[in-house]
C-alpha cells in the first residue's frame, strides 16, 4: 500500500484464543517480515500500533479503548490499516524463541517461516498459551507457566537454563518487557547480546519516525523506524525493562 495511506480491511473472522486474547482475521492479506508492525485505526476510537501474527491477522489483547473497541467488533466491520512499518526479526537457520503471552503473536509467522529450531513459550497459566496448536506443529516448543498448570513451573526464563544458547544463530524474543529483561541477563551473561533480538512496544503517535513519541533513552532511536526489533547489545545501558514512556511523555515505571 501506498506509504502512510490506510487500507480499508474488512474483518471476516474472530476467534477466542485464550480467556483474554482474540485474533481478527481480515482481507485483503498485506505482505509483512515476521516482526513488522501495522497501525490500526479504529474507527471513532484510535490508531494504534499492532504487531501482524499472520499477512491477514492481527492477535490482540484487551489492555486500552481501542482494544476493548476491537473486542467489541463482529465480522464484516471495517478496520483502518497502515503499513508494514519497521524492521523485522532476523532469519537463520537456527533460531530460538522465546515468547510470553501475547508476545508469541510476532513470533508465529517466524515459526512457520521454519526458521525457529526451539521456542519457549511462556504463560501465567495453561489457558493462557497462546497458539501452542499451531507452534507444536512447526518448531520445538518448550512450555513454562506460572501457576505450574503446564509444563515448567515458572517464568519462561528458567527454560533457558537447560540449553546451549551458543549453538543459535539468534535469539528472538518478545513479550512482557520484563521478561524481555531477564532474557537480555542471561544471554549477556554469556556474551551472547549481538545475538538476540528483542520486540518492543512502546506508544507511538504517527508510527512513520516524525513525531518522536516513541524514542528510546539514551540513544534517540525510534521504535517505530529504527526498530521494533533491536539488537540486545543496543539495549543494554538503555530504558529497555526500567520505564517507558506515557502519551504525555511522562515516565512510567515498569
Amino acid at each position: 500500500m501506498a506509504e502512510g495511506i490506510p487500507l480499508t480491511v474488512t474483518i471476516t473472522r474472530i476467534k477466542k484464543e485464550t480467556p483474554n486474547i482474540r485474533t481478527f482475521f481480515f482481507e485483503p492479506p498485506i505482505a509483512f517480515n515476521p516482526g513488522q508492525f501495522v497501525m490500526v485505526w479504529v474507527p471513532g476510537v484510535d490508531e494504534i500500533p499492532m504487531a501482524l501474527s499472520s499477512v491477514n491477522s492481527i492477535t490482540v489483547q484487551v489492555v486500552g479503548d481501542a482494544t476493548a473497541a476491537l473486542a467489541g467488533m463482529s465480522p464484516g466491520d471495517r478496520l483502518g490499516i497502515r503499513g508494514p512499518y519497521g524492521n523485522g526479526f532476523t532469519k537463520g537457520e537456527k533460531v530460538l524463541a522465546i515468547a510470553g503471552g501475547v508476545g508469541a503473536a510476532p513470533l508465529l509467522s517466524l515459526a512457520k517461516a521454519d526458521c525457529v529450531m526451539t521456542l519457549l513459550l511462556g504463560a501465567r497459566t495453561e489457558t493462557e498459551l497462546l497458539f501452542l496448536d499451531q507452534l507444536d506443529e512447526c518448531t520445538d516448543v518448550l512450555i513454562a507457566t506460572d501457576d505450574g498448570t503446564m509444563g515448567l513451573h515458572g517464568f519462561v526464563t528458567s527454560l533457558m537454563d537447560d540449553l546451549n544458547l551458543a549453538t543459535y544463530d539468534r535469539i528472538a524474543v518478545c513479550g512482557p518487557e520484563i521478561m524481555m529483561r531477564a532474557v537480555l541477563a542471561k544471554v549477556a551473561e554469556k556474551g551472547l547480546a549481538h545475538k538476540s533480538e528483542f520486540s518492543l512496544h512502546r506508544y507511538m503517535k504517527c508510527g512513520v519516525g516524525v513525531c518522536g513519541s516513541c524514542c528510546i533513552d539514551p540513544s534517540g532511536l525510534r521504535v517505530c523506524r529504527d526498530g521494533p526489533v533491536f539488537p540486545g547489545n543496543l539495549l543494554q545501558k538503555s530504558e529497555f525493562g526500567h520505564y517507558m514512556r506515557d502519551a504525555s511523555g511522562r515516565k512510567k515505571n515498569l
